[in-house]
């Protein structure tokens, strides 16, 4: 159950990480599990070069050893700096990380036909321990954001930058609207920043992405034609559509396509009809709140939160109560 309260606690505190064991070692005397509320932007143990993974993707790893992707360190100590340009620049650094993130992991999920990708291959098989070969699926759903991340600070840094601002601008026309072009100075460059001159054009035909929106945003600000406050005019708005799945989900998704049919669900046999419609109507009512306060927020967080835990712990109780009962018997 305390694993579930984390899980619920991160739908409004945020994120769910586990801690360093090796810190946690330093402060308490002995190598405990630690779990803590940790942003995508805060994963990486500098003094023991870890990358803390999510604590809620039901997956045995607790951390990634960076000692061979020294890079992704690197990136993390860059990290304070890009927060303070962002709030020299009236941005919330939160929002930028996340509009950044999302169009770097967009780009991961196409990298796999890129054919002259060569620095995403090697950072993953470091961070797998050598060899990410014999379940690559996997690995690249478990270390995509370590692997991403130097290059997700990268466009976090050319993002706030106003000289990009100003590439985008004279991209489309300046005074004198046009189509961004595919050969355009904004793309060309953020392909130099993250090391990769080949991959200019590529951004610049991707349409459709966050990118792609905070371009728009950029522009329809210079001409003066942003819309309400909150959208159109702020270019740290990521829409859900863009928004990156987690590692949760994905490793979700990976399961159920290898599973074979039935398995999983196990527990089902040995609960009786009665308890099993109960905790089933238990589940898909704490999963109706768990979409409402992800989408429309309303009603109050906390409130939604405490019935969300109230729900789970009485089925996760139903459930621990049939499977004691069941090994009871003779």
């Amino acid at each position: 159950m305390p694993l579930a309260v984390w899980r619920i606690g991160g739908v409004v505190a945020g994120p769910v990480a586990f801690g360093c064991r090796l810190c946690a070692a330093r402060r308490c005397g002995m190598a405990v599990r630690v779990m803590r509320y940790a942003p995508r932007q805060e994963r990486v143990c500098v003094r023991h070069e870890r990358w803390l993974l999510d604590a809620d993707a039901d997956q045995p790893l607790e951390h990634l050893d960076l000692r061979d992707a020294w890079e992704v360190v690197a990136a993390q100590r860059r990290w304070a700096g890009v927060v303070r340009r962002a709030v020299r620049a009236g941005a919330e650094p939160e929002r930028v990380f996340a509009l950044a993130h999302a169009a770097v992991a967009r780009w991961w999920g196409q990298a796999l036909c890129w054919e002259r990708e060569t620095i995403w291959p090697r950072r993953l098989h470091q961070v797998a321990g050598g060899d990410a070969g014999g379940e690559l699926e996997r690995w690249r759903i478990v270390g995509r954001d370590a692997v991403i991340f130097p290059e997700v600070v990268a466009v976090a840094e050319t993002l706030l930058d106003p000289a990009m601002a100003e590439l985008v601008w004279h991209d489309s026309g300046a005074g004198r609207p046009r189509a961004l072009p595919s050969d355009e100075a904004f793309c060309r460059r953020l392909g130099a920043r993250v090391g990769r001159e080949w991959l200019g054009p590529l951004a610049a035909t991707d349409y459709g992405g966050p990118l792609t929106s905070w371009m728009g945003s950029v522009i329809r600000i210079r001409r003066g034609a942003g819309g309400l406050p909150g959208y159109d005019n702020d270019p740290w708005w990521l829409r859900l559509e863009h928004q990156s799945a987690t590692m949760a989900g994905q490793l979700r998704v990976l399961g159920k396509e290898k599973k074979a049919p039935g398995s999983g669900t196990m527990w089902r046999a040995t609960v009786p009809a009665e308890q099993r419609a109960v905790i089933d109507s238990l589940v898909d009512g704490a999963e109706e709140q768990l979409i409402q306060l992800r989408g429309a927020q309303t009603g109050s967080s906390a409130a939604v939160a405490r019935h969300l835990l109230r729900g789970f712990s009485h089925a996760a109780e139903l459930i621990d109560q049939s499977l004691s009962a069941l090994s009871w018997r003779p």
